[in-house]
């Protein structure tokens, strides 16, 4: 099937997964890796719920935005139908030895239940060639639940990932169950909340889909596994994802994760202009190579026709000054 297929979009509890930029989900909970009363372990909004039972469907109707189909019972059919019958959308894991065919084959029975709002969804040992795969076939959300490994969420987003499931984080309710959203660096969440900043100065720009409470900065553990999927799809998604925003709020949000791109481009070329000055017989603006640059800016023009090479070559003058001024202090010990 072609990779332009249509895509499906799936609204999770307010927040469009399938298109645009990718969504980073918190709040994922399994009420059958927890024993014990499940209204006990969800006592309040969720943002996705994998039953134990049938028993539990009624309460994850009430409490949760989106249910899930788990990659250990995807064989128990009359669990599956119920679930997916449930009205919300279904998140549909795929069994590890499952092939493309037989996850597409029952996310579609899902869909006939779930009036199409169907999310696939890649965990354990990711396989981002099927993921890939996946949302090419079937023109569906392709989530990937990289909780396992926050490290993978860049290759993740790079193979085309929609979404990026992370562990539950600061101001969790009991059993590790979230009670609101998190702060976290996300923008334009579930709660259509505007939250606060990247690393580097850059004010945070990716969506969230989340269940922690507000909670301030990042350490490390399930939160730095957090982080590490937040900087994925704005860095990542910002170079790879196609975006075509409907509103001026959407748009401000690209452009800040175009800007979030660029700045860490930036930061990271003046660190190796600094590297180069030392190696340079002469070094310093004495020693700037004036055929280099117009190369360079030939070369960019060739990336960004639109701009051409006239205004390339002001936006690179400046750069290579500023990369240049920044070598001279940190020479001088400023």
């Amino acid at each position: 099937m072609s990779s332009t297929l249509e895509r499906r979009v799936v609204t999770l509890g307010g927040t469009p997964v399938g298109a645009g930029p990718a969504v980073v989900i918190g709040g994922r909970v399994s009420l059958r890796e927890r024993r014990g009363d499940a209204a006990a372990t969800l006592p309040g909004r969720a943002r996705l719920v994998e039953p134990s039972g049938a028993g539990d469907l009624p309460l994850i109707a009430e409490r949760a935005d989106g249910v899930v189909v788990g990659a250990a019972w995807t064989r128990d059919i009359p669990l599956v139908r119920a679930a997916a019958g449930l009205g919300l959308p279904v998140v549909v894991e795929r069994r590890p030895s499952a092939s493309l065919e037989e996850w597409l084959t029952l996310a579609g029975y899902c869909a006939a239940e779930a009036d199409e709002q169907v999310i696939l969804c890649e965990g354990g040992r990711l396989d981002l060639g099927l993921l890939r795969a996946a949302r090419a076939a079937s023109g569906r959300p392709v989530v990937a639940d990289v909780r396992a490994d926050p490290g993978l969420s860049a290759a993740a987003v790079a193979a085309g990932a929609d979404g990026l499931i992370v562990a539950d984080h600061c101001g969790a309710g009991p059993d590790g169950v979230p009670s609101g959203r998190s702060h976290g660096g996300a923008v334009g969440g579930m709660d259509g909340g505007v939250d606060g900043g990247m690393d580097g100065g850059v004010d945070g720009v990716e969506r969230g889909v989340d269940g922690g409470v507000e909670c301030g900065g990042v350490a490390g553990g399930r939160d730095g596994g957090r982080r590490a999927a937040e900087e994925a799809v704005t860095l990542v998604g910002a170079l790879l994802r196609p975006e075509t925003p409907g509103t001026l709020g959407e748009c401000r949000e690209a452009i800040d994760r175009v800007d979030a791109a660029l700045a860490t481009l930036l930061e990271r070329r003046a660190a190796l202009a600094g590297i180069v000055q030392t190696l340079k017989p002469v070094g310093g603006f004495a020693g700037r190579d004036a055929a280099r640059e117009r190369a360079l800016v030939a070369r960019m023009a060739r990336r960004a026709p639109e701009l051409g090479e006239e205004r390339l070559a002001a936006v690179m003058n400046a750069v290579i000054e500023a990369g240049l001024h920044l070598a001279e202090e940190r020479r001088a010990g400023r």
